[in-house]
């Protein structure tokens, strides 16, 4: 039986097609630490310092405080729409029941754009700071040797 909702349709289907889409666990705990940790060390000391040089401390103090906010409604907010909308899709599925299917794919490619833009920067900062301790090594080999291991790292999860 095929129901429709405007744009989207839906069918009933049995049990095993829905047991083979099942999400898998495979985050442990090494690989939550090291997520955290590499958070701590990318924005301690690639962020701040970056942030104080620019604004100072109470620049940087305002401005920690007003994304503290930012922050703080967004995550309210996506508490509020996961449990309106419980999908997998994160912003993906928000965005695709709200705005329709060509807005949903255009927040799709924004989250891979950011997912691949975000670790270039890390590999860019990481390789700034590598650089002094072994300067006979050209740049663009650490690059690809650590945004490897930081694929390699992602695609565990």
């Amino acid at each position: 039986m095929q129901k429709s909702r405007g744009i989207v349709s839906y069918k009933n289907v049995n049990e095993s097609y829905l047991r083979r889409r099942q999400l898998k666990r495979s985050a442990d705990s090494f690989l939550l630490w090291s997520l955290g940790v590499g958070a701590v060390i990318s924005g301690d000391f690639f962020g701040w310092n970056y942030g104080l040089a620019a604004g100072g401390f109470w620049g940087l103090t305002i401005a920690t405080f007003v994304i503290a906010i930012m922050y703080l409604c967004m995550v309210y907010s996506l508490a509020e729409l996961s449990a309106a909308l419980p999908h997998a899709g994160g912003f993906y599925s928000f965005t695709r029941n709200a705005f329709g299917p060509f807005w949903g794919f255009i927040c799709g490619v924004a989250v891979v754009v950011e997912y691949v833009l975000t670790t270039a920067a890390i590999v860019c900062s990481m390789s700034n700071y590598l650089k002094p301790l072994i300067p006979s090594v050209p740049s663009y080999v650490v690059w690809l040797l650590s945004y490897t291991i930081f694929v390699a790292i992602a695609s565990r999860v």
